[in-house]
């Protein structure tokens, strides 16, 4: 398939990356229902490791089969699925080519340890190789007292992943000692988080929708200053959005938790409208029933699809 003027556009923004790492780009971008628009959506199943199998599969059991979700990824027509290792090592061969993957390179479990995680790296970037990934997935938490520590594991994994040909993607979500809960996802906090990620050589960030809140005092007055608008979600994602290199790298968005079709699709259409790239949906399409994930993925690519706002 050729190239689009749009993904042709989106590749000229990495200009230092090799034609391995524009090619795996161009994958993501070229594949599913929405290739050649500039939009993604991906399916995340690292669910199991952060969460547990129960709490991740139970309210639909089928997806405890590790088969599962590369089937309604592809069904679906998603861009991408990404996984923890065992997850893509049960399923790599199920549809060489034609589904782009990520494998998620560092995790943590939800059993207890200290207050501030620091995910443990579960994979390599020959991992990835071998098993036909076109991208690494990495997770980010700043504001945690180990931050300084990822932020060195992720340095050192992207450029060997970027030596190898391969994307990243980093899952950028400031939590820890240095921010209190409803800072997590303020708007100022999760343009902050968006801008580390670019800052550390992400291809592709992911981060949360951000809430109207504003925890840092130096960047209310600045947003007061200057008019800064962030009333509707569609103000904010243009804002984390323009805080990613002015948008010259691709930034989607997580799903969350579980809620209805109609919750959903409304954050959906607030996200495209805000100039946001896409969405990277786990659980709100996986613990659905097979047939009613598979209509909710596609009528959100329907929506990234319809520019018309």
């Amino acid at each position: 398939m050729q190239l689009t003027a749009r993904v042709r556009e989106i590749l000229s923004w990495y200009p230092s990356d090799n034609p391995g790492t524009k090619a795996n780009l161009a994958r993501f971008l070229m594949t599913g229902r929405l290739a050649g628009t500039g939009r993604l959506v991906i399916l995340p199943v690292d669910q199991g490791f952060e969460h547990g199998p129960d709490r991740s599969f139970g309210p639909n059991p089928p997806g405890y089969d590790p088969c599962y979700h590369p089937d309604l990824a592809v069904e679906a027509g998603c861009n991408g699925y990404a996984a923890p290792l065992g997850m893509l090592e049960a399923a790599a061969d199920r549809y060489p080519g034609t589904l782009p993957l990520i494998l998620k390179a560092n995790n943590a479990d939800g059993m207890g340890g200290p207050p501030d995680k620091w995910p443990a790296v579960t994979a390599s970037c020959d991992d990835a190789v071998r098993l036909g990934c076109s991208g690494i997935g990495f997770t980010i938490y700043p504001g945690s007292d180990h931050r300084n520590e990822m932020y060195g594991e992720i340095r050192e994994m992207a450029a060997e992943a970027k030596a190898l040909g391969l994307a990243v993607v980093i899952w950028s979500y400031p939590r820890g000692n240095g921010l209190p809960k409803e800072a997590e996802s303020a708007v100022d906090v999760t343009a902050y988080a968006a801008q580390v990620a670019c800052l550390l050589g992400a291809h592709i960030v992911k981060v949360k929708p951000p809430t109207a809140h504003v925890h840092y005092d130096a960047n209310r007055k600045i947003y007061e200053k200057h008019g800064v608008h962030l009333g509707t979600l569609a103000d904010r994602i243009r804002h984390v959005t323009l805080g990613s290199f002015a948008g010259r790298r691709i930034v989607i968005f997580s799903g969350g938790e579980a809620k209805s079709r109609e919750d959903v699709l409304e954050e959906i259409r607030q996200i495209r409208n805000g100039g946001g790239f896409g969405s990277i949906v786990g659980r709100n399409s996986f613990q659905r029933p097979r047939e009613e994930g598979v209509a909710l993925l596609r009528d959100i690519m329907d929506i990234y699809a319809d520019n018309a706002g």
